[in-house]
């Protein structure tokens, strides 16, 4: 600011730029989280229903949650085997479950987990209806990412063939009637 704007303006206008832009600058998620929130939230759905079918296999709750840390692979993994180590050792389902904290869509997974754990409710319904769920949320953020690609591609286009447009289609036309006005 102090060298694009001259004087003292500039300088008085620099130092809250700064604040503003180094605040701005820590809200941007780096990459590596980005990925692993975006692949935890991918291998949720397979994680409820391989922990619908563990359940209804006739195991407990915490060994079917170890058995599904060991078969997904990923971020989601280290998450379950921490809910499954928690409820193993006793500790209480709303302790066990907050591991899951951060996931997107997990939070579903959550409430139903707690809701089974303190009215004794069969779980494993619960969770192949919320697999279910979760991939339809999937397909349609998918299609809606889509169409927005649509419409924010035609800036661009439109950017870059109006003044084509204009140059090959109106400059002759207006070049000829004030060559025969004149």
């Amino acid at each position: 600011m102090a060298v694009v704007v001259e004087g003292w303006f500039g300088l008085l206008a620099a130092a809250p730029t700064a604040f503003l832009l180094d605040f701005l600058l820590r809200q941007i998620e780096p990459p590596g989280v980005r990925k692993r929130r975006y692949q935890e939230a991918a291998d949720l759905p397979l994680a409820a229903d391989l922990l619908a079918a563990a359940m209804r296999a006739g195991a407990p709750v915490d060994r079917s949650v170890l058995a599904v840390a060991e078969a997904v692979d990923g971020p989601l993994a280290g998450r379950l085997a921490r809910v499954g180590r928690t409820l193993l050792l006793g500790g209480g389902p709303t302790e066990a479950w907050s591991a899951l904290d951060g996931v997107p869509g997990a939070e579903r997974l959550t409430a139903a987990a707690l809701r089974s754990a303190n009215s004794g409710a069969a779980l494993a319904g619960a969770l192949t209806r919320l697999a279910d769920d979760l991939r339809a949320d999937r397909a349609t953020a998918a299609e809606a990412s889509a169409r927005r690609a649509g419409v924010l591609i035609v800036l661009p286009l439109g950017l870059c063939f109006l003044p084509a447009f204009i140059l090959a289609g109106l400059v002759p036309v207006i070049v000829a009637v004030l060559g025969d006005v004149l």
